[in-house]
């Protein structure tokens, strides 16, 4: 996650970022009538040897690509020394990008051997990357740790498997959140935090009244379109088309989720203008009241000390739903190549997996319902937010939808929050164009 910001703001969105922060570079690639796999460098897909438990190999080094920069960064590396310690035999070698250069940076190493054996990526990348054979199915290894469907939200795992098979093990479940200045409420005399629009709107008056004039700002790029997302989601609207052949900004119920955000600046309780990364500064520093961000935020602010809540964004429509991401393990081609790398990289995937509750202090939430049932969650601020997790939305398996959104949502979003444009002009212009791109996808990925 970029912008002009702070080192340290940059380290903090770079540790969470969504895949819709890649640019359309990505599908670009795959244009011109190619298919996927000349675009990934051509060649069948490689079999992954038979999981066994256990690595009795010669020794080997895997490069693991990850793009926890943030706060969980230490967390991973952490882990990834214990792991070490434990196998003699295996070296795991990390490497840590921005999640943005990650993902274009990616694919042409990989067809050039330089890439990494193993990885994690977001959820809404699993597709394009298999798409592409850069990745490589994970079907056997998924059903020798005995992972089920019964132990992950349905969402989340079935929205790791391509054209019929499964490209990601899931680690983490990460979504946005409301945080709030407890002194704030203090002082407005708000005693809970809201959870619809009535009680939403009825804090904001309250922290007018108490003195804060601007109590939710709305920023104009990150994370607004995840806010559109949530938004649009309650209101009952479907964003793409279940085949990836379309998208539906433009619906009714989407363009009224943008027209609730931009009322929020007309009715003053944001300024104009809130460059990205601004509006959580400003929470930081006390100048606003509330803002939505994403939960990777936890050890930032309590690195801070930060007077802040954390609860569910309140449902502002029909439904509950705020968007999600889910941090995936892979394996590329690459390794797949290499017997012992393969098996290694197994063995790597299966440990990580099991650790995934020690994960639960980076801030985020353990995808596997086992580990959060097992106390690793108790007293956790997060504990909240995975309380809600059945209504956690995410983006479907498409390939390309990250740099789609990036091209086509993200803009429209930005010049319906500035008031350059109307939201239901924006979302259509939009809409159009994401459907030009989606149908040159599918074109290119073979759909």
């Amino acid at each position: 996650m970029t912008s002009t910001r702070t080192p340290r703001a940059t380290a903090r969105r770079g540790s969470a970022l969504v895949a819709t922060a890649t640019t359309a570079v990505l599908l670009a690639a795959c244009g011109g009538g190619q298919t996927a796999e000349d675009a990934a460098g051509g060649g069948e897909q490689s079999e992954v040897p038979e999981f066994t438990g256990e690595y009795t190999g010669p020794e080997v080094e895997l490069a693991y690509w990850n793009g926890f920069t943030g706060g969980d960064g230490p967390f991973m590396a952490e882990l990834v020394d214990r792991f070490n310690a434990e196998h003699e035999n295996i070296t795991i070698v990390p490497n840590t990008i921005e999640w943005g250069d990650f993902y274009q940076r990616l694919p042409a190493a990989v067809t050039q051997g330089e890439g990494p054996e193993v990885g994690v990526m977001h959820l809404d990348q699993l597709a394009t990357m298999a798409a592409r054979n850069v990745i490589v199915p994970l079907d056997d290894l998924a059903e020798s740790l005995e992972l089920t469907a019964d132990d992950f939200t349905p969402e989340v795992w079935e929205a790791a498997i391509y054209d019929g098979a499964r490209y990601g093990i899931p680690l983490d479940v990460h979504s946005l959140a409301m945080y709030y200045n407890t002194e704030h409420f203090e002082q407005a005399g708000i005693t809970e935090p809201p959870t619809d629009e009535a009680s939403f709107m009825e804090a904001l008056d309250a922290l007018q009244a108490a003195g804060f004039e601007q109590p939710f700002w709305m920023p104009q790029v990150w994370p607004s379109h995840l806010m559109w997302l949530s938004l649009a989601w309650q209101n009952g609207a479907e964003i793409y088309a279940e085949d990836g052949s379309a998208a539906m900004y433009d619906s009714p119920e989407a363009v009224e989720a943008l027209e609730w955000q931009r009322a929020i600046i007309d009715e003053g309780y944001s300024p104009n203008d809130v460059a990205p990364d601004s509006q959580y500064i400003a929470f930081k520093n006390g100048e606003t009241s509330i803002t939505w961000d994403g939960i990777w935020q936890i050890n930032d602010l309590e690195a801070e000390e930060v007077p802040y809540g954390i609860a569910p964004i309140p449902t502002i429509g029909e439904e509950e739903g705020v968007w999600a991401n889910s941090h995936h393990f892979f394996m590329t081609r690459q390794a797949a190549q290499d017997e012992n790398k393969a098996a290694a990289a197994q063995v790597f995937i299966a440990w990580m997996s099991e650790q995934s509750g020690e994960w639960a202090g980076s801030g985020l939430i353990p995808a596997r319902l086992s580990v959060r049932e097992s106390g690793v969650m108790d007293d956790r601020p997060q504990q909240a937010i995975a309380e809600v997790i059945e209504t956690m939305r995410f983006l479907p398996p498409v390939p390309g939808v990250g740099g789609v959104q990036t091209e086509a949502l993200e803009p429209a979003i930005a010049d319906a929050v500035l008031g350059n444009t109307e939201p239901g002009s924006a979302l259509g212009t939009a809409a159009e164009q994401a459907t030009n791109l989606m149908e040159e996808n599918l074109e290119s990925f073979g759909g």
